[in-house]
């Protein structure tokens, strides 16, 4: 019987080129970045001190990436000792050794290099970077990051004229180093001496506008310790996301940002054309910090002009109202085509609850700050290398408690386990009478 060779010729040649075109798919873009990190002066509030430049800069460069994108991003530490940084809010999926956080990362050695690999996979919104070792974020060493939907993907707003990045944060005169010297006295940090947008003191920055048009304000707060109010002169801010998630979109006329937070506000140029205040001060502190830049527009016919504008002090109602009102736009797209979907918030049963609770005082003699009691200290070896290798000894699962106690601080590598898939309900705790950060190193076992 004679064989069909021209169907297996065929069917060889569909297998062929099925393969083929999976070889040839593309990848996800790669973006490339070099950056040298070294010690420069700077005169953010008019004194000379020592700062952290990235490529020569402070603050550092943004980083402009889309949904997807691989970032290649080369740290060359050419500071005399240790660093690292950290990607405030993007997520590291499967990938947590990348975060920067000393205890799953190792630092990078004084004259040595590191490149972080990251993939923004399904990730849009506004974040920042920033050092996270010794105190380093008092001398600056942090950037903006922007991760843009893919130009597809529906944005429930239209396209801004423009898009600026606005890092705002409280700021102190002394130098790094000294600030973390008045902690190992035993000592809490003074009052900071002023706040900082982009880098810098009062009317240091400004951003140009067109008369009519809409543009789009991406404002971290990038401080040690003290929530901030923004708020520009006779113009409403239109919040449309927050740190990765569209909202439903509520008009303020100024909006509170904690310490590491970050929104997306669209502000329209309707007023007439000339100069006007950009407004950021201090809340829930006795005495209120200033700092201002301007909203030019292109047209002015003059500059800015009457007191700025005041806001909230030390009202907690008006900072919790605030927060109630930011709601998910549950209609809108995500990274995906399809929407975000509705979520059974009440639905889902919560097989854990863990509350955590904020303290300080004194350990050793030095001012420490805890989570449930306990101050994290790093282990010798990075907490994922030990867990991904089997390394006994470096951490005790456990060491730090489901709730609080009201023990006294102690030392230790607060590692709580958690089980793979299940719905755990947190509960943050804040007793201080400021605004304060704990760090938490959790590992998830399966």
């Amino acid at each position: 019987m004679p064989l069909n060779l021209a169907g297996c010729g065929l069917r060889a040649f569909f297998c062929i080129a099925i393969s083929f075109f999976c070889i040839v798919r593309a990848e996800d873009p790669y973006r490339f970045f070099n950056w040298n990190v070294t010690y420069g002066d700077i005169y953010p509030l008019g004194v000379r001190q020592q700062g952290i430049l990235i490529n020569g800069q402070f603050p550092g460069p943004d980083i402009h990436s889309v949904t997807n994108d691989n970032l290649i991003i080369n740290v060359f530490n050419s500071l005399p000792e240790p660093f690292l940084i950290s990607w405030n809010g993007v997520q590291q999926r499967r990938n947590s050794y990348e975060d920067g956080v000393w205890g799953t990362t190792c630092p990078i050695p004084p004259g040595k290099n590191f490149t972080y690999i990251l993939q923004v996979k399904d990730q849009i919104g506004s974040f920042y970077y920033f050092p996270s070792l010794a105190f380093h974020k008092a001398a600056g060493g942090f950037g903006g990051i922007r991760i843009l939907s893919r130009p597809l993907i529906p944005v429930p707003f239209p396209d801004p004229a423009g898009d600026y990045t606005v890092l705002i944060g409280d700021w102190y005169k002394a130098n790094h180093t000294k600030l973390k010297a008045i902690l190992d006295r035993g000592k809490k940090l003074p009052f900071p001496d002023g706040i900082l947008i982009n880098g810098r003191g009062p009317n240091g920055v400004s951003f140009t506008v067109d008369q009519g048009k809409t543009y789009r304000l991406r404002i971290s707060n990038v401080g040690l310790q003290n929530s901030l109010n923004f708020r520009i002169q006779g113009h409403k801010l239109v919040l449309v996301e927050v740190e990765g998630t569209h909202t439903l979109q509520t008009t303020y006329s100024s909006l509170d940002v904690h310490v590491g937070q970050s929104y997306s506000v669209l502000v329209t140029a309707d007023q007439p054309g000339q100069d006007y205040y950009i407004v950021v001060s201090s809340r829930f502190t006795t005495s209120i910090l200033t700092t201002t830049g301007v909203l030019h527009y292109s047209n002015s016919a003059g500059p800015v002009s009457g007191p700025p504008p005041g806001g909230p002090t030390i009202q907690v109602d008006w900072s919790l109202n605030q927060a109630r009102s930011i709601r998910t736009n549950l209609t809108a797209s995500g990274p995906r085509p399809n929407p975000q979907g509705s979520y059974h918030y009440g639905l889902i049963n919560t097989t854990r609850t863990i509350r955590l609770a904020n303290s300080a005082g004194q350990v050793n003699g030095k001012q420490r700050y805890a989570v449930n009691s306990v101050s994290f200290i790093p282990a010798d070896t990075p907490l994922k290398l030990a867990d991904y290798f089997n390394i006994e000894g470096v951490f005790r699962v456990g060491s730090i408690s489901n709730n609080p106690y009201g023990g006294g601080i102690y030392l230790d590598t607060s590692v709580m386990g958690a089980d793979f898939r299940a719905f755990v309900e947190i509960v943050f705790e804040n007793y201080e009478d400021i605004y304060r950060v704990g760090t938490l190193m959790a590992i998830l076992s399966s």
